[in-house]
């Protein structure tokens, strides 16, 4: 697994964020009242998020210091627990719960077809998968932290191995969302000119994880500053569609077993 990839809630990274917090209310009318199991919780926001519609959450996380503090910020939401484990397999049993979640999440690991059985193997009769991962075809650059981007396509195949029963959308963003989107792909390839031998595509992870994390932020910090939307997007500024899937930054994926 790739991580170390955790998305928070400050001014430079709010589009990323709401971008993100989309998910969770896309979720509400499928976890209405159900057993839900979050994969890939994070700092748990997500998972603590969906407790106010869920009749119970365990979220799922690779670090235990992660499990730890969620554990004790979260400590008194009483239908929310979470628990440390390496993916996959998964730690359950068959059949044992009615909603999956797992949202930007399946691009860290390697043995994603895998992963994708398992989440339906646990899942009740009838229950829901929910996936979120980023549209490769709209990536800037490499991301040190993703093993394996999805197309369309590929998730498409992915998920038909596994179940006939499901349906693909794709996130799309308004003129604000597309415009602050716009500039970040011009800052990207402006640092990257210098990158002429594309060695950013071929070097360890390791070797440009630093180096990414601290040109990200410089470049967020900095996309704030110059557009004076960009602490104003909220979810309300996201929406999903049917068509020109290719277009969309997000792959949305909802799977029935």
């Amino acid at each position: 697994m790739s991580s170390y990839e955790r998305t928070n809630k400050t001014d430079e990274n709010n589009v990323t964020y709401q971008r993100c917090q989309y998910a969770y209310e896309f979720a509400i009318p499928y976890i209405n009242g159900k057993k839900v199991l979050d994969i890939g919780c994070g700092m748990g926001y997500g998972s603590a998020i969906m407790t106010k519609h869920a009749n119970s959450i365990i979220g799922l996380d690779y670090n235990q210091d992660t499990i730890n503090h969620n554990s004790v910020v979260y400590k008194d939401i009483t239908n929310l627990s979470f628990k440390k484990a390496t993916v996959p397999p998964l730690p359950f049993a068959d059949n044992t719960f009615e909603v999956i979640t797992t949202f930007q999440f399946i691009e860290h690991i390697a043995e994603q077809e895998v992963f994708l059985k398992e989440c339906l193997r646990i899942l009740t009769p009838s229950g829901k998968l929910l996936v979120t991962t980023p549209n490769t075809k709209k990536s800037f650059a490499r991301n040190p932290f993703h093993i394996k981007e999805y197309t369309f396509k590929e998730m498409e195949q992915h998920i038909k191995n596994i179940t006939p029963n499901f349906k693909l959308l794709g996130l799309q963003g308004n003129d604000k969302v597309n415009s602050y989107y716009k500039a970040n792909q011009k800052a990207v390839q402006r640092i990257l000119k210098w990158d002429i031998f594309k060695l950013h595509k071929i070097i360890p992870a390791k070797w440009i994880a630093l180096p990414y994390n601290i040109l990200t932020t410089i470049m967020r910090k900095k996309l704030k500053n110059n557009i004076s939307t960009t602490i104003d997007i909220s979810t309300k500024d996201f929406f999903l569609q049917t068509e020109n899937l290719d277009e969309t930054w997000d792959i949305y994926l909802v799977a029935e077993k």
